[in-house]
């Protein structure tokens, strides 16, 4: 038997493809001593180098994409030629190739180096940005949203990955809600730029041009940043010797090992065959849906209101705000309560039902409640980050992890391509049926969730009453096998957030 060969739990000899990389590190290496002192100062360095740089990438992944929503009260349809239906399909391309390269995405992310891809293709998305300033017309616009989704949708699969390498189960949603309330900052940089360039005149470009050459180009900066200083991984970092081990030590309560380069179709099969799949599935789309419609056209349903476009950028920033209160209230909640799938519930309950409520049955002229409607539904995007967590936390086989990544993401896209397509030129200036179909997706996200929920706690009964007793095996962490396989592995039905103190 080789080095890096185990026994599994059934007494099995396992090849060293199955081994995950981070075993084969430590066979190599000799073991040293990890007081808390040491990993309380480990985590603290990890959060001070790898945490702003999975923000800043969320960030301007929200930003860029949501540039055309403030391109588009700034006089993008004007300057270019294009209907409101047309604009409409711009919002929806995005999301059909982002959803079309999940699955390649993913696969690729697992051969690769994680982060050098994932500063790659912030890179190119960078570009593609930049060049919509140059855009004339339908056909360049089209080209260029269908690429950039192409080029984003390695983002958020990569954040998760990267979170799950570097973090525990109970520290993964306070890491994901960090770097997911890029959203509510995206939200609040493009809407005080937009209102900042629309002060700005020139003969040669106009202010949705400039906004667009501006963010395109700190993008590309990110990504070249992103290539250098984001490691691949804990065993491929600038970590001291003794730090690697502690960080690659420290994982394994997580029973979901840390990176395996070996594609194996059995933990596809094995992500499509789990009952949660499809439930996170579920609410990730009915809650996207919304998500879809807000982000797209957030400033179009403000200018409806019967603001101008100046004001409609300031009217904008609340969004953003709510939406970082959101997620960080849902992170101290849980924390506080133990409880995310109530949190959940009740972030759904506010943004989706209240908020589209006010949106769909308030009075046209009161103006005060169709606002505060419009930005409670900021709030249903708050419990995106704790779904992202579930998906790391309770998958376990790198394979595996990384199909549900994919699948998490193509729900993601599933609902965005649904919410604008419910806004038809038809509706304006109200657009009442799109605004009931936020209050009803939302219901039935709700309605999901409280499944999730009850099967997680049945599915750790049945687990307990199978393997009341089991024998732990020695490096059985780090043996790359999916959670169903580990029969010391129980699903998460609550995650505690620790918190960024130390």
């Amino acid at each position: 038997m080789t080095e890096s060969s185990k026994i599994d739990q059934d007494g099995q000899v396992l090849k060293a493809t199955d081994i995950d990389g981070a075993l084969e590190y430590l066979n190599q290496e000799s073991t040293t001593t990890m007081t808390e002192i040491n990993e309380k100062a480990l985590v603290r360095k990890l959060d001070l180098t790898i945490v702003p740089l999975m923000w800043a990438c969320y960030n301007l992944q929200y930003l860029d994409k949501t540039l055309i929503n403030y391109a588009n009260v700034m006089g993008l349809q004007e300057d270019t030629g294009i209907t409101g239906n047309q604009f409409s399909l711009l919002a929806t391309l995005f999301y059909v190739t982002y959803l079309a390269f999940e699955f390649p995405t993913g696969y690729l992310m697992q051969r690769l180096p994680t982060a050098k891809y994932l500063g790659a293709n912030v890179i190119l998305w960078g570009l593609m940005v930049t060049l919509n300033s140059a855009a004339k017309n339908w056909a360049a616009l089209a080209t260029l949203r269908a690429l950039l989704g192409c080029f984003e949708s390695a983002v958020a699969p990569a954040l998760i990955l990267v979170t799950s390498m570097w973090y525990k189960r109970s520290e993964q949603p306070a890491r994901v809600g960090f770097w997911y309330v890029g959203t509510g900052t995206g939200t609040i940089i493009g809407a005080l730029t937009s209102f900042g360039f629309q002060h700005y005149e020139s003969e040669i470009f106009t202010p949705w041009q400039i906004m667009f050459l501006l963010f395109g180009l700190i993008t590309i900066v990110v990504g070249i940043l992103t290539v250098i200083f984001l490691p691949d991984s804990p065993m491929k970092s600038r970590l001291t010797r003794e730090e690697k081990i502690w960080a690659i030590e420290r994982l394994r309560e997580n029973q979901t090992g840390i990176e395996n380069k070996h594609f194996k179709i059995y933990q596809v099969r094995d992500c499509f065959t789990d009952t949660q799949t499809w439930l996170i599935a579920l609410i990730t789309v009915t809650m996207s849906i919304p998500n879809g419609a807000v982000s797209s056209y957030q400033a179009t349903i403000i200018k409806g209101f019967g603001y101008t476009s100046k004001e409609t950028a300031l009217l904008s920033i609340p969004s953003g705000v709510i939406s970082c209160i959101a997620v960080i209230s849902a992170g101290v909640s849980s924390a506080k309560f133990n409880a995310r799938g109530p949190i959940i519930i009740i972030l759904l309950l506010i943004g989706g039902i209240l908020g589209g409520c006010l949106l769909a049955f308030s009075d046209p002229d009161n103006k005060a409640a169709l606002l505060a409607g419009n930005y409670l539904t900021n709030a249903i995007g708050a419990g995106l980050p704790l779904i992202y967590s579930y998906s790391a936390a309770n998958y376990a086989g790198h394979t595996k992890k990384v199909t549900m990544n994919a699948v998490v993401l193509i729900s993601f896209c599933l609902g965005n391509i649904i919410g604008p397509l419910t806004f038809r030129d038809a509706d304006k200036p109200m657009y009442l049926p799109a605004k009931i179909v936020i209050v009803a997706s939302t219901a039935v996200a709700l309605a999901a969730t409280a499944a999730l929920m009850t099967y997680y706690k049945w599915e750790n009964s049945r687990r307990d009453r199978l393997y009341p007793i089991i024998e732990h095996k020695e490096n059985s962490e780090f043996f790359d096998l999916t959670d169903r396989e580990n029969k010391e592995f129980r699903v998460r039905e609550t995650l505690i957030i620790t918190s960024f103190t130390y």
